[in-house]
């Protein structure tokens, strides 16, 4: 059972849901920095929401940390370096809250278009003000999305629905991507002087702080008006203050800043300026669904799956193509080390077939995770496994062999390799049953096992028998047996699948036998 610490208020689906799966869940929340540096030693999961600094110096009091997990999108208070240096990893639950936040981003777009929150407190305040506070249409106007990522897609998306022309800018998002969406792509620059409203989806990163400012709405038309419902910093605030007071630009809506909580600003005393306290994600929905993303990240994360929304792992998520490669590529791993030996300088992970078609990285650190877990102490993930091949001075090679290239018997094949040695592994049937189809370039076809002996031998008469006997004489029972000849002739080899494991004392009787070559135990 693992420990989960909670330092801030989560939904109780989310908590029940971690405690269903059999861990403990250790909710303490307002905690000083040092309570949290005392709190968190023997936590192996820590959840956070955005007020909880996990530094550096938090990560060093943990001794035992598995996952990081930020229920919400937005990391700027997680040290996601130090985390991946330390081996531990960040994940978040990027999909909770992007619905609250669109619809928010399109509150925001038409309460500044029609200055709402304005009319209402001069009607509150006892003032008729119905010609001061004329407002303007969003029909036939140019909306401007900076980041077209999940929340700036469902932005435009409701924005078309009102008749409005979507360019966007977006450098990750391609021509015919956008096309399909029926959105045009500019330079930042064009999209600014051609829109009528602008939307701001980025992150907060050291390209996007102050990326609007005095110079950028320089070149926007008066009428603009820009929201910013992402993450404070990225407009100027000062800047923005006057450039709506001096009729640079029309308006502004925004729910970040660049420091928070405050209940001063430039921008509070402007009255084409519409401000919200950061309610983006604040819908009971997204809460809910922020607690139970989270947890399942965490319950994935501790049984020591891929995790999909893991920021720190160097992989895209598996497609069902791939999906199933990932296990077989782990266990692989995990039986080849054995045969790779105590020095390994470069470890191979090949990808034959329909799967070398996609972006694999995520089959190549399963394929790590089952290596060095076979020969490293510490438990190894998807995050650390990278980290543990370059400290052991393992240089780890990626490739991928398109379908029909070579390989051909098989639709999809994870080979690994290291030295001399090497093993092959595929799936088959309508099961998709794990078949071990190559060991040492000899051809095979067994399924992999717990415990496996891999024996080479002159390939001559009797030496089938030989084996069988010895292993006979010692009650070892064999549950499977394929024997296969190599590429060149002269040597054959034997893949056996015992019912348990083989002690060191019958394998080396074996290996003393006029005719075998090598003798080498597979441990998963």
């Amino acid at each position: 059972m693992s420990r989960i610490l909670v330092s801030e208020e989560l939904a109780e689906g989310g908590l029940a849901k971690l405690r269903a799966a059999g861990h403990e869940v250790d909710v303490q929340v307002g905690l000083s920095p040092e309570q949290l540096h005392s709190a968190i030693k023997g936590a192996h999961a820590l959840i956070v929401r955005s007020a909880t600094q996990v530094d550096e110096a938090l990560l060093a009091a943990a001794d035992d940390l598995v996952v990081v997990g930020r229920a919400g999108v937005g990391l700027d208070n997680v040290d996601v370096e130090s985390a991946t240096k330390r081996g531990v990893m960040v994940a978040n639950a990027p999909e909770s809250n992007i619905v609250s936040a669109a619809e928010h981003t399109m509150a925001m777009l038409l309460a500044v278009a029609r200055n709402v929150p304005q009319a209402h407190a001069a009607l509150v305040q006892g003032r008729w003000e119905r010609s001061k506070w004329e407002g303007v249409e969003l029909f036939d106007k140019t909306l401007g999305v900076v980041g077209l990522g999940r929340i700036g897609k469902l932005v435009a998306q409701r924005a078309a629905a009102f008749g409005m022309r979507i360019v966007a800018f977006d450098p990750f998002v391609s021509e015919e991507r956008a096309r399909a969406l029926n959105i045009e792509l500019l330079p930042l620059d064009d999209l600014v002087a051609k829109s009528d409203f602008i939307t701001v989806h980025l992150p907060k990163n050291k390209e996007t702080i102050n990326l609007f400012n005095t110079a950028m709405f320089a070149k926007a038309k008066p009428s603009l008006r820009i929201i910013n419902v992402a993450r404070g910093g990225i407009i100027n605030e000062a800047d923005l203050a006057k450039a709506v007071t001096d009729g640079v630009i029309a308006g502004a809506a925004l729910d970040v800043f660049d420091k928070e909580p405050t209940t001063e600003s430039a921008l509070f005393g402007v009255p084409g300026i519409v401000v919200t306290p950061h309610l983006g994600a604040s819908t009971t929905e997204a809460q809910d669904r922020a607690g139970l993303d989270i947890a399942d990240q965490i319950i994935l994360a501790l049984a020591g799956d891929f995790v999909p929304y893991a920021v720190n792992i160097s992989a895209a998520d598996a497609n069902e193509t791939l999906k199933p490669y990932l296990p077989l590529a782990e266990r692989l791993g995990q039986l080849f080390s054995s045969a790779a030996g105590a020095k390994v300088s470069e470890l191979e992970i090949i990808a034959t077939g329909e799967i070398a078609g996609y972006d694999t990285r995520i089959l190549t650190l399963s394929a790590l995770k089952g290596f060095f877990a076979a020969r490293h102490d510490d438990t190894v993930t998807y995050v650390n496994a990278p980290q543990i091949a370059e400290a052991q001075g393992v240089t780890v090679k990626e490739n991928k062999v398109a379908a029909g290239s070579a390989n051909s018997d098989y639709v999809n094949l994870v080979t690994l390799r290291a030295g001399s040695h090497s093993i092959a592994a595929t799936l088959v049937g309508p099961r998709r049953q794990a078949r071990i189809v190559m060991v040492d370039d000899h051809m095979t076809d067994v399924p992999p096992a717990d415990h496996m002996l891999v024996v080479r031998n002159d390939d001559r008469p009797g030496v089938i028998g030989l084996v069988g006997t010895l292993l006979g004489r010692h009650n070892v029972n064999i549950a499977d047996m394929d024997v296969g000849r190599a590429l060149t002739p002269g040597t054959a080899l034997m893949v056996i699948v015992p019912t348990a494991e083989v002690t060191d004392e019958v394998l080396n009787e074996l290996r003393a036998q006029p005719g075998i070559i090598e003798v080498t135990s597979l441990r998963a």
